[in-house]
Parts: C-alpha cells; structure tokens; sequence
C-alpha cells in the first residue's frame, strides 16, 4: 500500500519501552484503570495475571476459548470448542440515543464470542439495583434485552439480582457473560498478524462514545447521531464464509471490536501480542463529521473513541477486497474499508502515515478518557 518507513530512534526507544513487563506501581484505583488505556492493562497484566495466572487467561484475548471432552452414545470420544465471556456494564446515562444499558450489555458480550469466530448461544445477565430505581425503567431495560437477545440469536437462560442501598451504586450495573460454540476450523487470535496482512475497518469510527458525551450534556451540541451497538455475529459468519470461498477460513487471522480505548488501543494490543508493526493511513479513517466536530471541541482523537458495533479485522491480503465487498452487503457493515496494513518493524508499534505525508506513533490510550462509556 505505502513504501516503509525506516525507524527513528524514537520509535526504536518506544519499541524497547512497550516489551517490558508490565508493573502495577499505583497505590489506588483510579478511574483510568477503567479506561481500556495503559492504565487498565498494567492493572490486568500486573496484577490480576499474577494471581490468577493460567494458560487460557495469559492469552489475554477478549474470551477464552477451549474444547470440552465428551462421549458420544456410540461410545465415540470427541470434544466440542467452545468459547466464553463476561463483562460488566456501568454506562451513564443508562438511556441515550439508539441504546440503552440492557441493548449495550447483550450486544457487547455477543460481540466478544462473535470476534473469536464463534457462535453465540446463551447469556447470563447479572443486575445490581440502588434502592428506589424506578420499575418502569427495569422494564424498559428487560424489553430492550430481550430485542437485542431475539435480534443476536441468544438467549439468557441464568441470572442474578442484587438491590444494594441508596446511594451504594448509581441506579443499575449489569453483568452480562456468555457461551458460544465454535463450529468452523478457524484459528482466530490478536497473535496471528502477519506480514503483509491487511486491516480492515467495519465503519465509521466514535458514534458511541460521542453520542454519550452528548447525552451527559457535556457537549450543548443538536446531533442525530446514535451509538452504533449492534450484534456482529451475522457479519462475521458471512466474513467466515467469504474467506473460505476465495481461499481458506484461515486466512481470517484477527478479529476485535474496538470499544473502550477505540482503535488506536485495540490494534496496539494486536501489535504486541504478534509482534508486528501495523500501519494505519489517516486518509482511509472513516470518521462521520459530527464526530469529528465533537471531538475536536473536546480535545479528543476519534481513534481513542469507544466503538460498539464496530470491528477491525487482519486478514491475508489476497481476501482483502473480496471480504470487504461481502462485508458491505452487511446493515453493520456497509461503510467497511482498508485502513493499513502489517508491516515488519518496529514491533509492537502502531504508526500513522498522516494526511500530510508524515508518520507518527500511535500509542494506547494514556490516563483517563470517557470513563462509564460501557
């Protein structure tokens, strides 16, 4: 796509800083450590990892993913993939404009199987209520579950409710976690970037978060722009299906969906754990201009913006145009493009070529952003 760039020193000392182990040296939580940023993954690798430490956690990905034995009734041993989430939802405002709490929670654990290749079956939803939430809001949220369960093909079969006193939450907290079964021969993981791959973008990057921002009243801005939740799991099994017509179902190598700390922290978690350089074009971002106009009043980058009906995927070069085109016959998927492609060095190192033919680095999210954007 683009001739390479030979590294400065600057990106060689990044290079050399982003390899080391990460270490937890704050003394108390912060509200950074919830941002999807750099914050977040030194809490996770620094300390969580420690404890917890195991082979399937240490993969790090957005879900495991193992095989669970069994015998058949002819006596015949098999096993069968399957993979597993979970995630918490703390969103404020708990309604805003083309969501609420309930849809984000059903969508964004959907979309974690999703991204793994799977497909998801059952959910479990897990509620904390404050003392005195309105019923007719409980309701409105439970409604707008069971959509967004009906529209992902899942249902939620388990759950669990607390009420905590007034004032010890802030109104409704939702867990969500789910179970999807993978029934295709893929080999989807943020390590299996390759060179030469290319990155690819389903749409317009920071609907969600700016429309957030808007219904906080933070910006006094008269927009039509909505959050983009929305389950994926349709997309992808076309994706899957593309990729195995032109060539083979594993040339499909990673699949994410960019929400807290936006694309620019997701494609650096890609580029450590395969040990790459992916370079993105500023041009080629799709970015809607509300978005851009939001954003530039608050000093923010649409790359950093959270995403919920979004993915980015790395894929050989030789699916690239066909997979986008099969993506584009999607509702969610009608503004996918290339954005870059995966280059040798310097690894573990997200670059920029910008609008004015230059190069810069683009690093994971640093401090506190929008935090209770998820």
């Amino acid at each position: 796509m683009t001739d390479a760039f030979t590294p400065s020193p600057l990106f060689e000392r990044v290079e050399r800083a982003r390899r080391r182990k990460p270490r937890i040296k704050d003394t108390h939580i912060t509200l950074a450590h919830g941002s999807g940023g750099k914050a977040m993954h030194e809490l996770v690798e620094g300390l969580f990892l420690e404890y917890l430490r195991n082979p399937l956690l240490e993969r790090l990905e957005d879900q495991a993913v193992f095989e669970v034995p069994f015998t058949g009734n002819t006596n015949s041993n098999g096993s069968v993939k399957l993979a597993y989430t979970t995630d918490s939802y703390v969103v404020d405002p708990i309604f805003f404009p083309g969501g609420d709490i309930g849809r984000l929670a059903v969508n964004g654990t959907v979309n974690d199987l999703c991204v793994s290749g799977a497909r998801p079956v059952y959910l479990s939803a897990g509620f904390i209520l404050e003392e005195g939430f309105p019923i007719a809001d409980l309701r409105r949220i439970l409604e707008s579950m069971r959509d967004a369960a009906l529209e992902a093909g899942v249902q939620v079969v388990t759950g669990d409710t607390k009420v905590v006193q007034k004032g010890s939450a802030d109104k409704i907290f939702i867990n969500t976690s789910g179970i999807g079964v993978i029934e295709s021969r893929v080999n989807i993981s943020a390590a299996r970037a390759r060179i030469g791959d290319k990155v690819i973008l389903s749409g317009s990057l920071g609907d969600h978060g700016t429309t957030i921002m808007i219904a906080r009243g933070e910006l006094e801005l008269e927009t039509e722009i909505e959050s983009d939740t929305a389950p994926l799991g349709s997309m992808v099994e076309e994706m899957l299906n593309e990729a195995a017509r032109v060539a083979t179902i594993d040339a499909i190598h990673c699949l994410r969906d960019p929400t807290r700390g936006g694309v620019a922290t997701t494609l650096n978690e890609i580029a450590l754990a395969s040990e790459v350089c992916i370079e993105i074009h500023e041009d080629l971002i799709p970015v809607r201009e509300e978005v851009k106009g939001a954003c530039e009043i608050l000093g923010l980058d649409p790359l950093y913006v959270a995403n919920e009906g979004k993915l980015i995927s790395i894929v050989s070069a030789a699916i690239a145009e066909p997979l986008v085109a099969r993506m584009r016959e999607n509702a969610y998927g009608r503004d996918a493009c290339i954005i870059g492609e995966v280059k040798t060095e310097p690894q573990g190192i997200v670059a920029m070529r910008t609008g004015f033919g230059g190069t810069r680095i683009v690093d994971m999210l640093v401090g506190e952003q929008l935090p209770r954007i998820c």
